[in-house]
């Protein structure tokens, strides 16, 4: 699937690699923790290790089974990444005089609950890019600029599919019966791909009608996009270079209840950050967009059984971007703020205008 960029650019040319001292992950926690409890808190900062793995350090060093370590979410490998983890406070004395190569404990605290996955509000991240010229530092500045004020799609990063792109294939054929997949975890993993994947075809081609929009008159758009006169006028009026169209199903942002695009208001909430527009993801009791957005959703709603649906921001708003070019060292350093289950890396490649691969790993 080729993926539709929104930022008018053309692509700019960096060297990205992810490493500990190039990709730094820092965790927003959900809530503040209550320091009491039954539950030790440890801020820790690991390197070249995934989460699963600090889990397993910490799982030995206690003697306790890895379920029994909380966590809010995974955080990547190749990387200097500070999160939350949580264990039952009567192991704490076994931490007395821990030490790791690639684990720091920072800070302790307590907290009633276990941490539990998706307990996060989002991650700070720095990134720097290398190889930058001057050209191309004002190209990807103008770009944080465009960021900075619509805000950005919201794609699943390409490490949902895998190393060869080809887990979505999988989840079909799962779900088609094609395929038998013993692992229930991982037959879960295969599917959750297929609905990332129709997500991320939803997502593209209302990018690509979006630009459209902007590049046609109100009287060319009826015939291109197969839609009446008055809805093109009206997505033509739309100050956001994403389109809402008639029947979107609507959420309010960061959190809220679910809504569909009726009033004629919505546009402007969503250009003021109140709303945001969704995206399917392909299953069972999920809330389905109507009218003329309906009719743009179902080419992309394939799964009809075997799995439970849900909705998905289909457009974000990165928070506190700043963006220093360091010329001697032709280096472009970033930071920003996304909340959770959002990829660093759809930020950098919607920056590049192409793929950038690394081993982040979805919350």
């Amino acid at each position: 699937m080729e993926r539709q960029y929104y930022l008018p650019h053309s692509a700019i040319e960096f060297h990205f690699r992810q490493s500990p001292r190039d990709f730094v992950v820092d965790e927003i926690p959900l809530y503040p923790f209550s320091g009491e409890g039954e539950h030790l808190v440890l801020h820790v900062r690991k390197k070249n290790l995934s989460t699963w793995q600090m889990v397993d350090v910490f799982s030995n060093r206690l003697g306790i089974k890895g379920r029994d370590i909380g966590y809010a979410g995974l955080k990547d490998k190749n990387a200097q990444t500070k999160q939350y983890i949580s264990v039952p406070r009567k192991y704490e004395p076994l931490l007395e005089n821990f030490e790791h190569e690639g684990i720091k404990i920072l800070s302790k605290t307590y907290h009633n609950n276990k941490i539990r996955v998706g307990h996060l509000k989002g991650n700070r991240f720095f990134i720097r890019l290398k190889k930058v010229t001057p050209v191309a530092a004002a190209k990807i500045g103008e770009a944080l600029k465009m960021i900075k004020l619509y805000g950005m799609p919201n794609y699943f990063g390409f490490q949902r599919f895998g190393l060869d792109g080809e887990n979505y294939k999988k989840g079909k054929a799962i779900l088609e019966g094609s395929l038998k997949e013993r692992n229930k975890k991982l037959a879960q993993f295969y599917v959750n791909a297929y609905q990332s994947y129709l997500f991320n075809g939803w997502l593209s081609r209302r990018i690509e009608i979006s630009k459209l929009v902007e590049g046609f008159g109100a009287d060319e758009l009826p015939s291109i996009l197969s839609l009446p006169k008055e809805e093109c006028a009206a997505m033509k009026a739309q100050k956001h270079p994403f389109k809402l169209i008639r029947g979107d199903v609507m959420m309010h942002y960061p959190y809220g209840r679910i809504f569909h695009y009726v009033d004629d208001a919505e546009p402007e909430r969503f250009n003021a950050r109140d709303i945001s527009v969704s995206g399917l993801l392909s299953g069972k009791r999920a809330t389905r967009a109507e009218s003329f957005a309906g009719d743009i959703e179902k080419e992309y709603d394939r799964i009809e059984s075997g799995i439970d649906g849900a909705r998905r921001y289909g457009w974000i708003f990165p928070e506190e971007i700043e963006g220093e070019y360091k010329e001697q060292e032709a280096w472009y350093e970033l930071h920003f703020t996304l909340p959770k289950g959002c990829y660093a890396t759809v930020l950098i490649e919607e920056i590049a205008k192409r793929t950038i691969q690394t081993d982040e790993y979805q919350e």
